[in-house]
């Protein structure tokens, strides 16, 4: 199955940037502002995103004096909104960092990376995180964080009920959750299909699967034979079996990752933002790839936010500079290491990978080279990916029919890649 890709917002994860970017009309020789608006990737402890770029511009101001970046920092919930209302009334940012960046290519509105990026420098963005941000074989997307997932497990909880590894196969989940529930366990097996983020959590399950949500050659494929038996076995093995604590379609990601970290959930698929979750609240965990029906799964999901840089101000060279400065490995690994993503840089993965100071982030390194994303470089996904929100959950309930519902969202998908194209 050809690899799809796409942004990352979400992911689920858990935190964002958001930075906006306006240039003055100014004379030749004139002081530049940059505009940038970035989504905040901070977990409400701290500072956020808003201190990363405060220190990055300062820096950056300091070796190009000629050029000003002014900075705005939006929750995700909001940044994705703030840069299309400027967009709408004109006054397009020079950069944003948000989650998707399709709309602004397919209207010309964006400069294209090899039109702002060095060449070193853009050669050194991981291929599986560049190419998805491509629209007709020309990139605009340019990566600025990424995470993959793998399956969290509680090891005093597995200890507790006699599980010595992490399962590797879908029988194993089913066999290690009824354990757990045997045990006491409130939540064996935690799957958040509830509005937040539950179009990762099923294409993490269509992979295993040996699905996805298009096919070899892009199409939509929602409906596939192999997606069909993958919710029906949620459906009958685990939802049915009482072993997911509950109806999945009322539990959200931040829901399951909590109930993880306070030490309620046996396991879950996770990214890396809840290694500090779990970590904070002292959780023993491990971590495994996902498991598949016979064996682990051979790809995982990945997820990229992204950088884009508007023409509407004319800043195309100062913006260059800038992201030039964005990408050196020394702030890629300074913004992994706070906000526990991945690098998007060739060079920093690798050093990261060697570095021990990371920890349990390096293990989601690796799974980069063969994840699958979402197919973000369709006009039609926003549309679709509402739709698997506010319905997957239906799949796996007591009178959830799996075939009828993703039947329904491949007319939709259809629809939508029809109306776009």
């Amino acid at each position: 199955m050809q690899r799809r890709y796409t942004s990352l917002a979400a992911a689920g994860i858990a935190t964002v940037l958001t930075l906006t970017l306006s240039g003055c009309g100014v004379g030749q020789g004139d002081r530049v502002t940059l505009k940038l608006v970035a989504a905040d990737y901070g977990d409400g402890t701290g500072p956020g995103s808003r201190q990363y770029w405060d220190q990055l511009t300062r820096a950056f101001e300091k070796k190009n004096p000629g050029i000003k970046v002014d900075v705005d920092v939006y929750s995700w919930k909001d940044v994705d909104k703030k840069v299309a209302d400027l967009v709408r009334k004109d006054q397009a940012p020079d950069l944003a960092q948000i989650g998707a960046y399709v709309d602004y290519a397919a209207d010309g509105q964006l400069y294209s990376a090899d039109e702002l990026l060095s060449i070193p420098v853009q050669a050194d963005l991981q291929p599986a995180l560049a190419e998805p941000g491509e629209v007709d074989r020309v990139q605009y997307g340019i990566p600025f964080a990424a995470s993959t997932r793998r399956l969290f497990y509680n090891k005093k909880l597995f200890a507790e009920a006699g599980i010595t590894d992490a399962p590797k196969t879908w029988d194993d989940i089913a066999e290690d959750a009824e354990l757990l529930k045997k045990h006491g366990v409130k939540t064996p097996y935690a799957l958040p299909l509830g509005p937040e983020e539950t179009q990762a959590e099923t294409l993490n399950w269509l992979l295993s699967g040996g699905g996805g949500y298009t096919d070899e050659i892009g199409k939509y494929a929602i409906d596939s034979p192999a997606n069909v038996k993958t919710f029906t076995w949620l459906r009958d093995e685990l939802v049915g079996k009482g072993l997911t604590g509950g109806d999945p379609a009322g539990l959200n990601r931040a829901e399951a990752f909590a109930g993880f970290a306070d030490g309620d959930v046996g396991m879950l698929n996770g990214h890396p933002a809840l290694i500090k979750q779990a970590e904070a609240k002292g959780i023993d965990y491990g971590t495994a790839d996902l498991p598949g029906v016979h064996g682990p799964a051979a790809s995982t999901l990945g997820v990229s936010d992204w950088m884009m840089a508007f023409k509407r101000n004319g800043h195309r060279a100062q913006a260059g500079k800038f992201l030039d400065f964005v990408y050196n490995d020394s702030n890629v690994l300074t913004f992994s290491r706070d906000f526990g993503l991945l690098p998007v840089t060739s060079t920093a993965a690798q050093k990261m990978a060697g570095d021990h100071r990371f920890g349990h982030l390096q293990d989601f390194v690796g799974p980069l080279r063969d994840a699958h994303f979402y197919p973000a470089n369709k006009t039609s996904w926003p549309d679709v990916a509402r739709s698997v929100k506010s319905q997957m959950g239906e799949a796996v309930g007591p009178k959830g029919d799996p075939s009828s519902i993703l039947a329904d969202l491949q007319n939709t998908a259809d629809a939508a890649d029809t109306a776009g194209s």
